[in-house]
């Protein structure tokens, strides 16, 4: 059998999947997916347009919105591939190289956005607890600097996953789970010892649910500090600058959460369901965090019309 590594792999090709059972209509199933990755990459660009463009959006809270919708492009390219060959072309074959690179892609997207969900987060923390000192605490030159630490926290964070998959022997099993590569799957074609890739993936995994924890705890102190709010009014507009973030983070780790849970407890694994919900992930956060923030916040909805004339 032609080999990729002589003495590490024996695998060649690895399959993806779609959606098992609707083999026969994943031509019609890829232009929802077509549209819905189209709106993502252009409603995440004019994001990035929007707030590069205007200087009164030059703000820590909009610099923070243009990290997350960089985050959404990462990961739309990155499954946009995989996705469109397995539902338009039926083409299910990648690489074990290729797989590698995506996961590596995909992975670090997911954790960088996690990370810019917990910084703004504190923003908003900032900006409703300590309003006084926001400006102080978070200049521009400062959210640059935690951007750039965050990316390249996520880079070496998910920097030995390629490598060390790469050194596992895939001798048997070829077919994977889902639409795109994820770490979990790939390391479980092995053959050969995988206890390090459990290990180490667990490790990433802990890390982003500690964003998670980390988010609710400030929530909590916003709750705190808006309950303390005398006027019913106050409250509320205090309140509504949150909502676009809330949308966000449950976006985006309500699939992460419900996939984890599927995973632990076997009788609530459905391998149809599993594949949906993961194919959510990827498509709605991108799909969806634009449109929130386009909805929920007026200066960018404002900013948004007015490049197009509508406003």
């Amino acid at each position: 059998m032609p080999t990729l590594n002589s003495s590490k792999v024996e695998i060649t090709t690895f399959f993806l999947i779609g959606i098992p059972g609707l083999e026969h209509v994943h031509i019609w199933i890829s232009i929802p997916i077509c549209l819905m990755y189209l709106v993502a990459i252009l409603g995440n660009c004019t994001i990035l347009f929007v707030i590069g463009t205007e200087p009164s959006l030059h703000a820590p809270m909009y610099y923070f919105l243009s990290m997350l919708a960089v985050c959404d492009l990462g990961l739309s390219l990155s499954s946009l591939p995989t996705m469109l060959r397995i539902f338009a072309l039926n083409a299910t074959g990648i690489s074990p190289n290729a797989c590698f690179a995506q996961e590596f892609f995909i992975h670090g997207f997911t954790d960088l956005e996690s990370s810019v969900l917990l910084v703004m987060s504190f923003d908003r923390f900032l900006a409703i607890c300590n309003p006084l000192r926001y400006s102080s605490i978070l200049p521009n030159a400062r959210v640059a600097k935690i951007g750039v630490a965050f990316l390249i926290k996520s880079l070496l964070l998910v920097l030995p996953f390629p490598f060390t998959l790469k050194r596992l022997t895939y001798c048997r099993k070829s077919l994977l789970s889902h639409s795109y590569c994820r770490h979990q799957d790939v390391m479980k074609l092995a053959c050969s010892d995988n206890t390090f890739n459990f290990i180490y993936g667990f490790f990433v995994v802990l890390c982003m649910m500690t964003d998670s924890v980390f988010i609710a705890v400030f929530y909590i102190f916003i709750l705190k500090t808006v309950m303390g709010i005398g006027s019913h009014k106050e409250r509320l507009k205090a309140l509504n600058t949150c909502v676009s973030h809330i949308c966000a983070v449950l976006i985006f780790y309500v699939p992460i959460i419900a996939l984890a849970s599927m995973h632990r407890f076997g009788k609530l694994k459905s391998p149809l369901a599993m594949i949906l919900i993961a194919d959510i992930f990827l498509l709605v956060p991108p799909l969806m965090n634009p449109i929130v923030y386009c909805v929920k916040t007026q200066q960018i909805r404002e900013k948004v019309l007015g490049k197009f004339g509508l406003n």
